[in-house]
């Protein structure tokens, strides 16, 4: 007689089964300052947006306050590659729009030349391709959206100063 798979007996052995190996998350207090750091400076950026009738929110800076304050130790989420992979892969973007124009073929060499560049750099920031496949594709003014994206990263780098400091974690782990 065939007996039906045993079930985990508790709850609790259940979700650590689908949990696997992931690490747990943070506590409830560095959960709330976190969540409210970022909500915090998207905010800020959707409010300068409005008031300076220029886009400062983009899809690649809310990935940068995910890691800014989701996971604050990588080396990913400190404010050299924050700030300096957002305007390399900017600047790796428009380069290839000057050479190319623009494109869906433009923007996929934009994005993989940005990761590229990136790490050359000692910069690295994975959300930052993106912008340079948004540089590649939308052909924006190169001086206004460099001049836009710098305060906008620091506002990033900044709330995740703050946020850290109130929640108790470390942040950055280094500047430079």
């Amino acid at each position: 007689m065939a007996h039906p798979p045993t079930a985990p007996k508790r709850p609790a052995a259940l979700l650590a089964r689908l949990a696997g190996r992931a690490p747990a998350p943070p506590g409830p207090r560095v959960l709330l300052v976190a969540t409210a750091t970022s909500v915090a400076a998207l905010l800020t950026l959707a409010a300068l947006t409005v008031a300076l009738d220029v886009l400062l929110l983009i899809p690649p800076l809310a990935a940068s306050m995910a890691l800014v304050t989701g996971a604050p130790a990588l080396p990913l989420a400190q404010p050299r590659s924050v700030v300096g992979g957002q305007l390399l892969s900017a600047l790796t973007g428009f380069a290839v729009l000057a050479l190319l124009g623009p494109g869906l073929w433009s923007a996929a060499l934009a994005g993989g030349l940005a990761l590229g560049v990136m790490a050359l750099a000692r910069a690295p920031h994975s959300p930052a391709a993106a912008t340079a496949v948004i540089v590649a594709v939308d052909a924006p003014p190169p001086v206004s959206f460099l001049a836009l994206l710098l305060p906008a990263t620091v506002v990033l780098v900044l709330a995740g100063t703050v946020g850290a400091r109130l929640s108790g974690r470390p942040y950055p782990a280094y500047w430079w």
